[in-house]
């Protein structure tokens, strides 16, 4: 018998648990860095469980199991909820009006506590260092930057690799993993251009910022169309543009809210200037008064996993699961922010996907071409990760990647 079955002899008898916690977490949401009960809940189970346990960044929360000598892992799941208003029907549905967890975090926490404690109990089975980390703000990328600060790095020992999660609108029953760029760099951006504001029909005497606005939301289509090579991928979206409160009023100044994604580290910089260089240039056409101003905010990194880790746990997963449920991950436009955890201790890291749509479902949609249309994917109200054989397979990974490198 290998060592993960060893391990996972138990997982039907722990599955029990997990679902009612997977429930009550999901039932009782909380939004980023407000997961007290949460972090509570998780706490009061990792010191069950055998762990030492901290809590770190306000409502992170890391257990460390240390068994002997060998390799250090640590596993990430990501713990906090999202300002959605659930429209599942679920009868476990969110009981906080406007919270809910849209995005499968519920389900990483209690796929890792699952792991946890199929790891505690079976010490026989593996030797090293196991930590599990509940990290909180993924969702406004906070949290992650929040725990290294709050001295995440000398608290804990120095993992020699990283694991992390994501339910995501694949089959359930299958697992997705890729070598290099997995999940987008994103940023937000608010951009602020002035004007001379005036009455609305002397329009002579003003500087219009909403036309200022207008043209600059135009030329940025040219960032991707005409600055980016074709083949790399890039997006530059205008969310919003704000300016003005009367028909009759031209407004001294107006608004932007942009958001770009980038596979590219070197390709985001240049996005960064030619944004700001076609701002500027449009505000001196126009006669702008003021110089813009640039506020970045919501700024994830890149999550570009290891070649090597992906490939050592993408065999193991191989190895468990089959070849049939095993695919290539093709890189998400989505982002995260839990890189920033492995690069604070300069170690690398794989990240992979967990499948969560009841298999016959997903399929009919793919025969019919309406899978973006029939299934809700992550942040819609209507998200539900099916229960049965996701949280199974969510933890039976975490168990075998963590196992490629402490399994005896």
């Amino acid at each position: 018998m290998t060592n993960a079955k060893t391990v996972l002899g138990a997982l039907e008898q722990e599955l029990v648990w997990q679902r009612e916690l997977y429930k009550d977490l999901h039932r009782n949401p909380e939004l980023s860095m407000k997961e007290h009960r949460t972090a509570g809940i998780v706490e009061e189970k990792l010191a069950d469980f055998g762990y030492e346990v901290q809590r770190i960044g306000g409502t992170g929360v890391v257990g460390v199991l240390a068994n002997g000598p060998g390799s250090t892992v640590l596993a990430r799941a990501d713990i906090d909820a999202l300002p959605v208003n659930e429209d599942t029907g679920l009868d476990y549905a969110s009981s906080v009006h406007g919270v809910m967890h849209a995005c499968g975090h519920d389900m990483h926490a209690a796929s890792l506590l699952g792991a946890a404690k199929l790891l505690a109990d079976n010490k026989d089975a593996w030797s090293g260092t196991y930590i599990a980390l509940f990290q909180p703000g993924e969702e406004t990328a906070a949290g992650a930057q929040a725990m290294v600060d709050d001295g995440l790095v000398d608290k804990v020992p120095r993992p020699d690799v990283a694991l992390a999660q994501h339910v995501l609108t694949q089959a359930a029953g299958t697992i997705g993993t890729t070598a290099g760029p997995v999940l987008s760099a994103g940023d937000s951006l608010k951009v602020t251009v002035h004007g001379r504001g005036a009455h609305g029909s002397m329009p002579h005497l003003s500087v219009d910022p909403v036309v200022l606005a207008a043209s600059i939301v135009l030329r940025l289509q040219t960032v991707v169309s005409r600055e980016t090579q074709p083949g790399q991928f890039a997006v530059v979206t205008v969310g919003a543009s704000n300016a003005g409160t009367k028909s009759n009023i031209i407004p001294d100044r107006a608004e932007l809210l942009l958001n770009l994604r980038t596979y590219d580290t070197a390709l985001r910089e240049r996005i960064m200037a030619a944004i700001e260089r076609i701002v500027r240039g449009e505000c001196e056409a126009a006669g702008s008064p003021r110089e813009p101003e640039f506020e970045y905010y919501d700024q994830f990194p890149l999550t570009n996993n290891d070649a090597g880790t992906s490939e050592r746990v993408t065999g193991a997963f191989t190895d468990h699961f089959g070849s049939d449920a095993v695919f290539r991950l093709a890189p998400v436009t989505a982002s995260e922010d839990f890189s920033r955890i492995p690069d604070a201790f300069g170690v690398p890291y794989t990240y992979w996907a967990v499948g969560s749509v009841p298999p016959e479902v997903y399929r009919q949609a793919v025969e019919k071409g309406t899978v973006l249309k029939d299934i809700p994917a992550n942040h819609s109200p209507f998200f539900a990760p099916a229960i049965d054989p996701t949280l199974g397979m969510a933890t039976q990974a975490h168990v075998v990647a963590a196992l490629a490198y402490l399994s005896k």
